[in-house]
């Protein structure tokens, strides 16, 4: 059996279990302070405009959303989420929690647009009976592994600033999204520059790229960077063993590792989503990432689900599922082709 489930079935990239196995027996300074860490932030500022942007490191995902989101607003604010948002939906109400409303947005095949911002922006206007809408939370790449451009995202980031709110960007996929727009002759490169500039605060995942664990927070916002520290103490995200995150993401970062990871995993999707394709099978949105969701029938699902497994997103009738393919820095391509020939079986004795 192969899982095409998600992209964190694999422990690490063994670079980085080397690395790992290197430190093991040598003293570090704890909570992010260590020589690694230290190297990691002088790599992405020399990179970066603002050189005094604030960086830290987590543990989690969801973690890192609520500890961003909590620095970030006041007890009266919420926070704008497409409902198809990761914190809206897959977090067990970790927002909520911290005391702050998800405000819930039409999504556009994954992506939050400014019509539908406006939409929320007028609903909570009537103060003093709701909440304020503070700040926007986006994915990126999206839950349904779509990519904003660089002219989306400048647009949300307009509108967030002209209206006094901030924008945040979720980025464990981050690398995917690069990744695509990397390859992608069509649109502009992003880079953590970019969104440096766009956003004020986002984090780039690791989990998702090759990392055994890990995100990289950032903050440019140097308002919500005060004291940003105490909140990722308080919500248990500062590792006493810090120097596990960085140490990954210096491997991670040298010479690009993580996109040349990124490019292999999106590759992979590709191949998958054209060989769905190739046989009939309609893709639910363009496969721009590592994720793709294709409408199965319930017939091709069970005779897929023999050998390989992936997630069942969501029913469209008695007769057909939506479902999600991912893969990963580490899925073999025998094993897309496997999958492919095991489609083909299915056609051909149809």
């Amino acid at each position: 059996m192969f899982h095409f489930l998600n992209d964190y079935s694999e422990s690490a990239h063994p670079d980085i279990i080397t690395a790992m196995q290197n430190a093991h027996l040598k003293q570090h300074i704890g909570y992010g302070f260590d020589e690694y860490s230290d190297r990691v932030r002088q790599r992405i500022k020399s990179q970066l405009n603002n050189k005094d942007i604030a960086i830290h490191f987590g543990i989690t995902g969801t973690q890192a959303n609520l500890v961003c989101i909590d620095a970030m607003l006041s007890p009266i604010d919420g926070i704008v989420a497409c409902d198809t948002g990761h914190i809206a939906v897959n977090e067990a109400g970790a927002i909520e929690a911290t005391g702050h409303k998800v405000i819930l947005a039409e999504s556009t095949q994954g992506k939050l647009t400014i019509e539908a911002l406006k939409k929320v922006k007028l609903r909570h206007s009537f103060a003093p009976h709701v909440v304020r809408a503070k700040a926007v939370y986006i994915s990126n790449t999206t839950e349904l592994g779509t990519v904003y451009t660089y002219n989306e995202l400048k647009a949300l980031s307009d509108y967030c600033r002209s209206n006094d709110m901030y924008l945040f960007m979720d980025g464990a996929r981050l690398g995917a999204a690069i990744a695509h727009t990397y390859s992608d002759p069509n649109e502009r490169t992003l880079t953590i520059a970019d969104f440096a500039e766009l956003t004020d605060i986002f984090w780039f995942g690791g989990t998702k790229m090759g990392a055994m664990f890990g995100e990289i927070l950032f903050i440019p916002n140097q308002k919500i960077a005060t004291d940003f520290n105490i909140y990722l103490k308080r919500h248990g995200g500062l590792m006493a063993k810090g120097f596990l995150l960085g140490l990954q993401f210096e491997v991670l970062l040298k010479d690009d590792k993580y996109l040349e990871l990124c490019l292999h995993a999106n590759a992979m999707a590709k191949k998958l989503s054209d060989g769905l394709e190739h046989y009939g099978i309609k893709l639910f949105v363009p496969t721009q990432s590592n994720q793709v969701f294709a409408t199965l029938p319930h017939d091709i699902i069970n005779h897929m689900k023999t050998e390989f497994d992936f997630y069942e997103w969501e029913q469209v009738d008695d007769n057909n599922t939506i479902c999600r393919l991912v893969t990963s820095w580490a899925t073999p391509e025998k094993q897309v082709d496997r999958f492919i020939a095991k489609l083909n079986e299915y056609v051909i004795n149809v």
